[in-house]
């Protein structure tokens, strides 16, 4: 009885009749390296853009950036307002205490009632 034939040898058989390539690859090879290294020195900066995006510690740092940018003007807007309330506050409580104090304050202080 004959051994059994490997498997592997009729693919190496059908690998030895493959037809040579068609030309010379060098000069295309040669060709799509400088085309790349083209692309490389000069790349659309919308290109640049998404490769540096693609990055994910990038895109992660930028998205809390913006998070954090947002929250700290959000921030500046609460402390804002809340100054403006206090100011008044202020007003009020030294109209409450000396209506004649109140009049006698410059225009633009703190203390001088609003017109």
């Amino acid at each position: 009885m004959p051994p059994p034939r490997d498997p592997l040898e009729h693919l190496l058989e059908y690998w030895r009749d493959a037809p040579p390539p068609a030309g010379p690859v060098g000069p295309e090879v040669w060709r799509r390296i400088a085309a790349a290294k083209t692309w490389k020195e000069r790349p659309d900066w919308l290109v640049q853009l998404e490769a540096v995006f693609a990055r994910p510690s990038f895109a992660f740092v930028f998205v809390t950036a913006c998070v954090l940018l947002g929250l700290f003007l959000a921030e500046a807007r609460l402390s804002r307002l809340q100054a403006e309330q206090n100011v008044e506050m202020a007003r009020q409580y030294l109209r409450l205490i000396d209506p004649a104090f109140a009049e006698t304050q410059p225009r633009g202080s703190p203390a001088a009632p609003r017109s």
